[in-house]
C-alpha cells in the first residue's frame, strides 16, 4: 500500500470527526469558490468543481452551502481574491511533504507553515524540491464491504481508472484528472459506496518508514498543516511499514 493510501485514510477518519465540528466548511467553500470562478458553474464541464463537490458531499456540507460557494465563485460577489499557494518540504526521516493551498494572504501564510515543519521537526523547502515527484491524480476511497476487489478492479478499469490498491479498511482507485468524471459516474452507476474522493497529489516514488518514532512524527505534522485554515490539501511520499502501521493502530 502507497503512502499516498496511509494518509488518505488517517485523513479520512480525521475529516469526519472536524466535519462534524463544521470545522471543514469554510475550507470546503473556498474550494468550491476558486474552481466555480477558473472554470465555471457547470461541475459536469468543470472536473476540478466536480471533484470540489463530491468532496464536500462527502463531509456532508449542506447542500445550500455548496450552492451558495458556486454562486459567489461564478459571479465573483465575494470580493474576497484567494492566491493559491504550494509549499514544499521535508518531515521527519526526509520524507517529501507538500501542502496546497489558498490564501488571501501571503505573507500571513507562509511563516505560519515554515513554523508548522520546524515544530513537528521538518523543515520548509524552497519551490520545486519535492514537486517533481508528485503528479495530480483523482483518488477514490472505496469500502471494502462495498465490493470484492476483482470486481472494483474490473469496473474502474473500463472507465479508465489507472490503478486500485488495498489499504486497510478500504480500496484506493487512483485515475488521471481526465478519468475523474468517467470513474467517478462508473461508481455511482453501479450503487458503490464512496468514502471520499477528490483531485489530489500522489507521490511518483515512496519512502518507507520503518520506526514508530519517525511516523509519529511525520503524522503529527501532515495533520499539524491540515488543520490549518489556509492548507487545502496535504500530500507525502512516505509508506509506513505493515509492522509499524500495527504498533500505531495499538497506540
Amino acid at each position: 500500500m502507497s503512502g499516498h493510501s496511509h494518509w488518505a485514510g488517517i485523513k479520512h477518519k480525521k475529516a469526519l470527526v472536524d466535519a462534524k465540528r463544521g470545522k471543514l466548511w469554510s475550507k470546503l467553500s473556498k474550494a468550491i469558490i476558486i474552481a466555480a470562478k477558473l472554470g465555471g458553474a457547470d461541475p459536469d464541464n468543470n472536473i476540478r468543481l466536480r471533484a470540489a463537490i463530491d468532496e464536500a458531499r462527502a463531509l456532508s456540507m449542506p447542500k445550500d452551502n455548496i450552492l451558495r460557494a458556486i454562486k459567489r465563485g461564478s459571479g465573483g460577489a465575494d470580493g474576497v481574491d484567494y492566491d493559491e499557494v504550494i509549499y514544499e518540504g521535508y518531515g521527519a526521516g526526509g520524507v517529501a511533504i507538500l501542502a496546497e493551498g489558498l490564501t488571501d494572504n501571503r505573507n500571513r501564510t507562509a511563516p505560519e507553515i515554515k513554523k508548522i515543519f520546524e515544530v513537528a521537526g521538518g523543515k520548509l523547502g524552497t519551490s520545486g524540491c519535492v514537486s517533481w515527484n508528485f503528479e495530480k491524480k483523482g483518488v477514490f476511497l472505496i469500502p471494502k464491504t462495498a465490493i470484492q476487489e476483482e470486481a472494483l478492479l474490473e469496473l474502474v478499469l473500463e472507465a479508465s481508472a489507472d490503478d486500485v490498491s488495498d489499504g486497510v479498511d478500504n480500496y484506493e482507485v487512483t485515475c488521471s484528472p481526465e478519468s475523474y468524471e468517467a470513474v467517478a459516474k462508473a461508481l455511482e452507476a453501479a450503487k458503490i459506496e464512496i468514502e471520499s474522493s477528490s483531485l489530489g497529489l500522489v507521490a511518483k516514488d515512496t519512502a518507507d518508514i520503518t520506526d514508530v518514532e519517525t511516523a509519529q512524527k511525520v503524522i503529527k505534522l501532515m495533520e499539524a498543516l491540515d488543520d490549518h485554515d489556509d492548507i487545502q490539501h496535504v500530500s507525502s511520499n512516505f509508506n509506513i511499514t505493515d509492522e509499524v502501521m500495527e504498533q500505531l493502530e495499538e497506540s
